[in-house]
């Protein structure tokens, strides 16, 4: 047997939230960049080809054994010949701004359980000005 549970004043601002961010002028464009990547199946394959190459290389490194100049141009190769595909770098700029937003809010929620209140533009930037970007950095 299941048990509805009443939707929460919480609930409806995270709707409202959802709508906030597809309401957002540049959210078709990201998504349209994200889509295009995952209906090309031959830029997924490389990207999964790079990740997998710098995952061996990376463990490779961790265990302290030694990385050949092979190892280290076959990555390059990879990278560059993924870098080259106009779809493949949309998909990694969309990827970084949705992680922004997702790494926004996210400290937003956490900064608010943290305080217990709504946290301010100052309790954001954690003391430093490069939080919002107000200062000219990134």
């Amino acid at each position: 047997m299941e048990t509805a549970v009443a939707p929460t004043a919480v609930d409806g601002k995270i709707l409202e939230l959802c709508q906030a961010l597809l309401d957002r002028p540049d959210f078709p464009d990201l998504r349209r960049r994200i889509d295009a990547f995952m209906v090309d199946e031959k830029v997924k394959y490389e990207y999964q080809m790079l990740n997998d190459s710098g995952a061996m290389l990376q463990q490779k490194q961790q265990q302290g054994m030694q990385i050949s100049e092979e190892e280290i141009g076959r990555f390059e190769a990879l990278r560059d010949s993924f870098l080259k595909n106009p779809v493949a770098t949309e998909f990694l700029d969309a990827q970084q701004e949705m992680s922004r937003i997702q790494d926004s809010i996210m400290k937003h929620i956490q900064k608010t359980v943290e305080l217990g209140r709504v946290p301010t533009v100052e309790d954001m930037n954690d003391g430093g000005c490069c939080n919002n970007h107000g200062c000219g950095c990134e």
